[in-house]
């Protein structure tokens, strides 16, 4: 009798149990809990700053070099520019595409299209040759010349390209702001290293030659970043990005003429904004 009792009890518990689970909420997990597997990418613009340069010349009759050169970004401003196909090379931008490895790291290769212009009507440092010296408007005393446009142009502006990967890692900072719902709204802290290669337009005009107009594979350049990521509603997000690296490009086309070529180095400084897309795939 008290073996049937038991089981008795146990039939009634089992079920109980049951349904008490059964009547437990389920809280789904959310989507921004887990970041391993997702795909990302996003568009937007930059401002540039440099650091001045030595910049050297060379050809089959000449090889001078200009010392602590100046040279600004081209900037467009808020335009449909960022958006228009046609047009869409005209102002400084950034593009990247990558992929979560797991919650916290991603890789990701992009394109950041900067633009630099060298001052014209400065004065500068040079030492070396070339022809025809004073007939450009260039001469000063002192070893110095004045970069007249008759003398050089030097611009990269369709653009400073450079062809990157990085490896970044990304952090949830939303409780900091007491935000529970990042399925909403979320902040991340993301901070990451790059590589790649400086694929230039250049546009120079040089001691009267004609200028070469092509893309070319001229150097190469690392850095780092930090940013902030502001996601909403899941998929969406605005991102700002400090970035700073280094560019040495030691073999510049200038002219029509292969054996003519320029070469230089410098420090970057990039502040980005960006609109994007995460998605699980």
């Amino acid at each position: 009798m008290f073996s049937k009792l038991n089981s008795f009890l146990i039939i009634i518990l089992s079920a109980l149990s049951q349904f008490t689970y059964a009547q437990e909420p389920v809280t789904p997990e959310k989507f921004t809990k887990h970041n391993k597997g997702k795909l990302y990418f996003f568009w937007g613009g930059n401002r540039e700053s440099y650091t001045k340069s030595d910049i050297r010349f060379k050809g089959d009759d000449y090889d001078f070099t200009i010392h602590d050169v100046v040279a600004n970004d081209k900037p467009k401003g808020w335009h449909i520019d960022y958006f228009n196909p046609a047009r869409i090379t005209i102002p400084q931008t950034n593009l990247r595409i990558g992929y979560f490895i797991n919650d916290h790291y991603n890789i990701s290769i992009g394109v950041d299209h900067m633009k630099y212009v060298m001052e014209q009507n400065r004065a500068v440092d040079i030492n070396g040759f070339y022809p025809n010296e004073g007939t450009y408007g260039e001469s000063l005393p002192n070893n110095q010349v004045l970069l007249t446009e008759e003398f050089l142009t030097f611009e990269h502006t369709d653009g400073l390209n450079y062809v990157n990967t990085e490896f970044s890692r990304v952090d949830d900072i939303s409780k900091i702001f007491k935000i529970n719902n990042t399925d909403k709204f979320q902040i991340n802290l993301t901070e990451g290293v790059g590589i790649g290669l400086l694929y230039p337009k250049t546009n120079a005009k040089l001691l009267g030659k004609e200028r070469h107009d092509d893309f070319h594979v001229s150097g190469y350049g690392f850095s780092a970043k930090v940013g902030l990521n502001f996601t909403f509603f899941k998929y969406f997000f605005i991102e700002t990005e400090l970035k700073g690296g280094f560019i040495d490009m030691n073999d510049i086309r200038t002219t029509n003429d292969a054996s003519d070529s320029a070469s230089q180095e410098f420090f970057f400084l990039q502040r980005i904004i960006a609109l994007g897309g995460i998605f699980k795939i």
